[in-house]
């Protein structure tokens, strides 16, 4: 074949690629993180009713695309100027809050044999919705319980809730934010602690924890007449309730197979979030100021990672240090500011990328612990 009629293909691929580094170059708008979340969506569902492709293809592109993507962009999105608003990232929100709801239940179908698939594809449903559920419904739950409307903030509890992790509604807010990179917050992983030990740890810590908290608040009010006693029940009665009025609903629709089917997908999506503790505060702690106080907390405390498609996927989720020091911000309008600031904690690799290796203690200590300790050894400012 003449050369002049084999080069079509390779000049597509560079135009793509150069408009995929362009778009780069600019801060993301609500739209950007709209198509990136929502493009699995009618994947999963094609592949809960039919499996076979459309499994492997939701499969493939929440896992392989997305880090490709990531691989060839290889830049950071650049902040949104300080004090930009984005008026749509609330109804982004909402439609991924009700769209979770739809994919649990279709999720949960699929894989209890409702849909009659077959095993490697209900396989490959299963990793892909679990994946969804804990990088971009957590990464969204996540947001909505630190917004002041309360409406949102209700959806974002029982997005937690039908993942059976309610209490992270309290214990994130009460607990983490306040305790974070002390030996306070169960969420933090000191240094050489492996996830298998971090996981259960955090679980339980972080469940009683909040639990102590809100008695302790419901303690301080005085409520007066019947609303103010409902507002004054502690919040853990419907974490619990509400968890158990999900199990109640599965097994009436799909049987025990269904129940077995949600509680797997649950707690992979648990999984999920834990991960994302632990590997966004590894070894960083804050310096005793006396016995009862520390200090406060800045960008030394979060593990940040500045990976453009991984932010997209998970609302902006990686930017972390930022969203502790500005809990109210909402994901777009988060920051990275400067990275090569002398002891800024910055991961290697994206997040997804490190939550996997943090699935292999030993590989995960030899890439992380230098880290961690060079930073112990920084001059603070």
């Amino acid at each position: 074949m003449p050369q002049d009629q084999a080069s079509p293909r390779p000049k597509r691929r560079l135009r793509l690629l150069a408009a995929l580094r362009a778009l780069s170059r600019q801060t993301p708008t609500v739209d950007t993180f709209a198509l990136v979340t929502l493009a699995p969506l009618p994947l999963l569902a094609l592949g809960a009713f039919f499996g076979g492709v459309f499994a492997w293809a939701a499969l493939l592109y929440i896992s392989v695309l997305i880090f490709a993507l990531d691989t060839l962009i290889a830049r950071a999105a650049p902040d949104a100027p300080e004090g930009t608003e984005f008026p749509a990232a609330n109804a982004l929100s909402v439609g991924l809050a009700v769209a979770h709801f739809g994919a649990l239940l279709l999720g949960v179908a699929a894989l209890s044999g409702v849909t009659d698939l077959g095993w490697i594809s209900r396989i490959a449903l299963f990793v892909a919705f679990g994946l969804f559920f804990g990088q971009v419904s957590n990464s969204n739950a996540h947001e909505l319980i630190h917004r002041s409307d309360k409406r949102l903030f209700v959806l974002g509890k029982w997005v937690y809730i039908s993942l059976l992790f309610g209490h992270h509604t309290s214990a994130h807010r009460l607990v983490h934010h306040r305790f974070v990179a002390t030996p306070d917050d169960p969420n933090s992983a000191p240094l050489g602690e492996g996830f298998w030990a971090f996981a259960p740890r955090a679980w339980v810590g972080s469940f009683r924890a909040g639990y102590e908290m809100e008695r302790a608040r419901a303690a301080t009010r005085a409520p007066q007449g019947f609303r103010a006693r409902i507002a004054a029940i502690n919040p853990y009665v419907v974490y619990v309730l509400g968890a158990l009025w999900c199990l109640v609903l599965v097994a009436q629709l799909f049987g025990w197979r269904g129940i077995l089917a949600y509680l797997a997908l649950c707690a992979y999506a648990q999984m999920q979030l834990l991960l994302s503790d632990y590997v966004q505060h590894y070894g960083l702690e804050r310096k005793a100021l006396d016995p009862a106080q520390f200090e406060p907390v800045d960008a030394r405390h979060s593990w940040d990672a500045p990976h453009p498609v991984p932010a997209l996927w998970m609302l902006n989720a990686p930017r972390h240090s930022d969203h502790h020091a500005h809990p109210g911000r909402t994901y777009p309008a988060l920051r990275l500011g400067d990275l090569s600031a002398p002891g800024r904690p910055v991961l290697p690799r994206s997040l997804p990328a490190m939550a996997t290796l943090a699935l292999i203690p030993p590989l995960w200590r030899r890439v992380m612990d230098r880290r961690v300790l060079a930073l112990r050894s920084t001059p603070r400012g």
